[in-house]
């Protein structure tokens, strides 16, 4: 029986059933690993997780094989609408191609995107891990004891700004995002903007610089050295970035950072995990 569903930019997505899946997006090939690894099928260069995932893969985000995909013979390819194309998407669809992309700017939305994705679209058994997640991020956040400032990026410098998911996140950990008010999702700014402390007389600084190791790899050599006035630390860009069953790794590490002090974010291990 054919069932007739919307995404969650409300497109239009019929489906006769899931046998064979096609991810382009690395939190939703985690998210689909841990529930039905036997849907997927395919999956781009950057899914990483889990590491031993043995699929064909597809490219990368921005640029997949279209060809490759549909040699594949998706039942449907899941999508972001961020972090892939609408060419990409429009193109697969034209082909008779389904595709279902997900909107995710926030934790809860995160949470509706991956509960319909899996349970509606894939006609999965609901996963003890989204299960988990929402437990944990069911309430509402704490009140915020520190500003930190999250950056992706260096010459030019870039950071995390208004609107992302990663900046919803780090609410449930007792930070505020520092550029959550600017205009940009991603705005460059200036190192001398970045390195200010928060204090009574410029509460517009910053407490702590999260380093994060994806997009751009952030390491004790490269990205530490060039602040002097506030701490940093190094972590793990999956568990800032990523929504699925990561979300719960995530909350491990860092929401008992609600207490910040300096030393209290579990810095990052030599393989690239948080502590």
């Amino acid at each position: 029986m054919t069932r007739h569903l919307h995404d969650d930019l409300g497109h239009p997505v019929d489906l006769d059933g899931v046998a064979r899946v096609v991810s382009l997006v690395p939190s939703l090939t985690e998210a689909v690993a841990a529930t039905a690894p036997g849907l997927l099928v395919g999956a781009t260069d950057w899914c990483t997780h889990p590491a031993d995932l043995d699929v064909t893969r597809v490219r990368g985000t921005k640029n997949p094989r279209l060809a490759t995909i549909r040699a594949l013979a998706p039942d449907l390819v899941i999508a972001n609408q961020e972090e892939n194309r609408e060419l990409d998407v429009r193109r697969l669809r034209e082909a008779g191609v389904p595709v279902w992309v997900t909107r995710i700017e926030t934790v809860p939305q995160a949470l509706t995107s991956m509960r319909r994705l899996l349970v509606d679209a894939l006609d999965c058994h609901l996963p003890d891990w989204l299960t988990e997640a929402e437990r944990l991020y069911g309430g509402p956040p704490p009140e915020p004891t520190a500003r930190v400032t999250i950056p992706i990026w260096r010459d030019p410098w870039m950071v995390v700004g208004r609107a992302t998911f990663t900046g919803d996140l780090i609410r449930w950990f007792g930070w505020e995002n520092a550029w959550a008010g600017h205009a940009d999702r991603y705005p460059h700014v200036d190192l001398a903007d970045l390195d200010r402390v928060s204090d009574a007389e410029d509460t517009d600084g910053t407490d702590l610089i999260l380093l994060p190791d994806e997009p751009y790899a952030f390491t004790a050599e490269d990205g530490p050295e060039a602040f002097t006035e506030v701490p940093t630390h190094l972590v793990s860009g999956r568990l800032l970035t990523w929504y699925g069953p990561s979300l719960i790794a995530a909350h491990a590490a860092f929401a008992p950072a609600g207490q910040w002090r300096p030393g209290a974010v579990a810095p990052r291990r030599s393989d690239g995990q948080a502590q």
